[in-house]
C-alpha cells in the first residue's frame, strides 16, 4: 500500500509534536516534514512533495487561511486540511473558499483526525452535513446580494441536472444519497460533480456547497 504523505504546519511545536505522535502511529501516513509558519508551506512543498497539509489556520507572519490560497492556486497543489480551535471561524470560511478541502478541530479525538487525513487523500471532504450545516448559517449574516447575484451568475453554467448534483452536495448529501434522491447512479453522480467542478472552477464538493448556499438554493 502507497503511504499517504503528509506535512504538519503549526507554530505550536507541541501541537507539531503531538500530531506527529498521533499520525506516526499509522501504518499508512508518512510524515514527510513539519513546518512553523505559513510562509515556509511553498518551500516545504517543493521539497517533500505532500499528498495532504494539515495546517494551523493562525501562525504569527502568514496565515493557515494566506498559505492555503497561496497552495491551492499552483498546479497539482496537494489537499489542504486547516487546523482551528473553533467551530464556526470567519477565517475557515474564507479557508474553504481559498480551496481547503475542510477542517478539523484541534480538540478532534485522534482517530477522527487521521481518519480526516484518509479522507482527504482520497479526495472527499471533511465536513459532516452538520459542521457544513453550521458554517453555512455562520456565512448568512454576512452573505450580500452581490455575492448571491455573482454566485447566480457562475452557476447558470450548469444544466438543470448538474444544478440538482450541485443542490444536493450543498446539502451535504453523500454521493450514495444522491444518487438514490435523484434516480441516477453512484457513478453517474460523480461524473456530474467531476463537470461540476470543471465548470465552475472549483477545487472540491465544498466550494460546490459554498457556491450554492450564495447563490440561495439551499434556501429554495
Amino acid at each position: 500500500m502507497t503511504s499517504i504523505r503528509l506535512l504538519l504546519v503549526d507554530d505550536d511545536p507541541l501541537v507539531r509534536a503531538g500530531l506527529a505522535l498521533m499520525m506516526g502511529g499509522a501504518g499508512d501516513i508518512e510524515i514527510v516534514g513539519e513546518g512553523a509558519d505559513g510562509d515556509e508551506v511553498e518551500a516545504l512543498v517543493d521539497r517533500t512533495h505532500p499528498d495532504v497539509v494539515l495546517m494551523d489556520i493562525r501562525m504569527p507572519s502568514v496565515d493557515g487561511l494566506t498559505a492555503t490560497e497561496r497552495l491551492r492556486a499552483r498546479a497539482d497543489a496537494p489537499q489542504v486540511v486547516v487546523l482551528t480551535t473553533f467551530h464556526a471561524d470567519e477565517q475557515v470560511l474564507h479557508a474553504l473558499r481559498a480551496g481547503a478541502a475542510g477542517f478539523v478541530l484541534k480538540d478532534t479525538p485522534p482517530a477522527e483526525i487521521v481518519a480526516a487525513v484518509r479522507r482527504v487523500a482520497a479526495g472527499d471532504p471533511v465536513l459532516s452535513p452538520a459542521v457544513t450545516r453550521q458554517l453555512m448559517r455562520h456565512a448568512a449574516g454576512t452573505r450580500a446580494d452581490t455575492r448571491q447575484a455573482r454566485a447566480r451568475e457562475r452557476l447558470a453554467a450548469l444544466n438543470d441536472r448538474e444544478r440538482e448534483v450541485a443542490v444536493a452536495v450543498g446539502r451535504g448529501l453523500a454521493n450514495a444519497e444522491i444518487a438514490t434522491g435523484l434516480f441516477m447512479s453512484v457513478a453517474t453522480v460523480k461524473t456530474h460533480v467531476s463537470r461540476i467542478l470543471a465548470k465552475l472552477g472549483l477545487n472540491n464538493r465544498v466550494q460546490i456547497a459554498l457556491l450554492a448556499y450564495d447563490a440561495g438554493l439551499l434556501e429554495e
